[in-house]
């Protein structure tokens, strides 16, 4: 067949070019069950039929609030066949966002994972009016079974599926994907069928993963970076796997051995830090070689000019003590796509020089999502690489915000014209809210949000996403803040780094911290203070951070400070902890 133009289109594609055993995959009571591309294409027809039976139109909304999962796709490309339009929503967000988008979109059907996601639905049905029922995936006594769809599936309906299906436009409205909110209000973007295949298209012509490759799926699919990933992957044939879950990648790379997958910083900060913890926990002289090899690869830049001395100490390092880290990502990994907030260069030059090469990419879920990236072949660390085919890219001259145009940018705001119409101007470029600078007049660079910037009493401006990137590279220090509006200074709240820092008690015998608390320790503080001290060296004077105060708890997207794709709710953030911003600047600001 033709190049597929419509989302639904992948699997028959992939039918006729390279049907596979395993075109999706997960793990049901420890076992892998695998489904293959004609069967995958079965379970949607079936799917569709009986979505007509139910009396489902062309338009309607249905909302999917599940982990990843296979039945994620089935009833996905089930809904986008009939013409219907797919509302996914994130599994770990609060009752009340769930009763916003369901009115919002004017759901109709709503497909849960579990027994705890239909409960938060049902209790809310009520005040959904277009709500007509709930479906759910796992199989609970006396709760609707998504199969009953597949059940009552009606062959002589064929023809009208046939009809819709050749009815659907590329650029028909395909999905709304409410963003994650950091500014407070969320928004429902409208992406059609053709805006998420033309950044498919895109990536494939700069990605070199083919139908010979196995890839895992752990960033939530809801999301548009991992969900364009899953399509990409149907499109080029491979074989895609779902991991159980965050807490069980490790174990799902070892046996899957992926040889590409998507990631997200925090992940891959999560992964260095344990590589890490038992790099200090070997004996010597085995540590100092662990030493040896991490400095190596702190120096490492695949644009820099190296020796040979220099590339055989690299490859001695490699074997000897890189191969491991391999070995914890399956030992089959040829790349790794980091995207949806900043990845630390620290992390880029580290896992590159190990042999893993990771390029990060950048775009929003307006944008479907990716706008700019690295190339494996092709890549600057520290920045975002370069646009993608098709999509073009400005820097405002006033304010330095990145622009963008292209088939990938969204058909609007869902009920939203005035937000649609303050984000895509006359000319249509899509306003981005971020700022970024050009390196080699080629590469992006994003040094911070547009409205995360604020200023000093002293009218000062200030990037706060630099410098908390930069602090985050302590081995003490989780998460950070920067804050200081209208202030005179620059201070921050600070997330310690809890399980490296229990250790470090232990070792430095500070006792008080199990009796205290580790917030209440003058040691942690003083340690802590030396570490933001030696950070502070890379910024100016007005940009240093000159006071901060500890936080007793992680910040989390189960307790509504970070975003599901783990960034900061700045807003929420302040508003939680003001009594700590309160304490910081009512009192003296003091020489340490």
């Amino acid at each position: 067949m033709a190049e597929p133009k419509r989302l639904f289109d992948l699997i028959p594609f992939q039918i006729e070019n390279y049907p596979i055993k395993n075109c999706v995959s997960d793990k049901k009571e420890g076992q892998w069950i695998s489904y293959s591309t004609e069967e995958v294409q079965s379970i949607i027809d079936k799917f569709g039929l009986g979505l007509l039976k139910l009396g489902v139109n062309p338009g309607d909304k249905l909302a999917i609030i599940s982990p990843n999962r296979t039945e994620w796709n089935f009833v996905d490309l089930g809904i986008l066949q009939v013409g219907g339009v797919d509302v996914p929503i994130y599994p770990n967000i609060s009752v009340e966002e769930y009763e916003y988008i369901l009115n919002d979109a004017e759901v109709k059907y709503v497909f849960v994972a579990n027994l705890d996601l239909y409960q938060k639905i049902f209790s809310i049905k009520h005040k959904v009016k277009s709500l007509i029922d709930i479906y759910t995936f796992d199989k609970l006594e006396g709760k609707k079974h998504w199969k009953e769809i597949l059940e009552i599936a009606d062959e002589s309906l064929r023809e009208r599926l046939n009809q819709i299906k050749d009815s659907v436009k590329p650029d028909d409205l395909a999905t709304i994907i409410y963003t994650s909110g950091t500014t407070g209000v969320q928004k429902g973007v409208m992406l059609s069928h053709n805006n998420i295949l033309s950044n498919v298209n895109s990536i494939q012509q700069i990605m070199p993963i083919n139908n010979s490759h196995r890839v895992i799926s752990f960033l939530p699919i809801c999301h548009i970076f991992e969900r364009t990933a899953v399509y990409y992957y149907m499109r080029i044939g491979a074989a895609i796997y779902y991991a159980e879950s965050i807490e069980k990648v490790g174990d799902n790379l070892k046996e899957v051995k992926p040889n590409y997958f998507t990631t997200v910083p925090r992940l891959l900060e999560k992964i260095y830090d344990k590589i890490m913890e038992k790099g200090r926990e070997l004996k010597q002289p085995k540590q100092a070689i662990f030493g040896w090899a991490v400095n190596l690869a702190n120096h490492f830049h695949p644009q820099g000019k190296t020796n040979l001395f220099y590339d055989v100490r690299l490859w001695a390092a490699r074997k000897i003590v890189f191969s491991k880290w391999l070995e914890a990502l399956g030992g089959e990994v040829k790349g790794i796509i980091s995207g949806a907030a900043a990845l630390q260069p620290r992390l880029g030059r580290i896992f590159t020089a190990a042999g893993v090469n990771i390029v990060e990419g950048y775009g929003l879920t307006e944008t479907s999502p990716v706008i700019t990236c690295n190339r494996l072949e092709d890549f600057y660390i520290g920045t975002v690489g370069y646009t993608i085919p098709d999509v073009q890219i400005k820097i405002a001259a006033e304010t330095g915000e990145i622009l963008t145009k292209g088939p990938n940018v969204m058909l609007g705001y869902y009920n939203k014209p005035e937000a649609t119409k303050a984000a895509i101007d006359d000319e249509g470029w899509f306003h981005t809210g971020d700022i970024g600078v050009m390196v080699n007049d080629k590469y992006l660079k994003i040094t911070d949000r547009l409205k995360e910037i604020f200023k000093t009493s002293g009218g000062k401006f200030i990037t706060p996403l630099p410098i908390e990137n930069k602090m985050k590279e302590s081995l003490f220090i989780r998460n950070i803040i920067v804050i200081g509006e209208n202030q005179k200074f620059c201070a921050a709240l600070v997330v310690q780094e809890f399980d490296f820092i229990k250790k470090w008690c232990e070792k430095k015998s500070v006792k008080d911290y199990l009796e205290k608390g580790m917030t209440c320790t003058e040691a942690v503080k003083e340690r802590i203070w030396k570490e933001i001290q030696h950070y502070n060296k890379r910024f100016s004077h007005i940009e240093q951070i000159k006071k901060f105060e500890l936080v007793d708890k992680d910040w989390t997207v189960d307790s509504g400070e970070l975003t599901p794709t783990l960034k900061l709710k700045r807003k929420v953030i302040m508003k939680n902890y003001a009594h700590l911003i309160d304490k910081i600047y009512s009192e003296p600001l003091t020489t340490n």
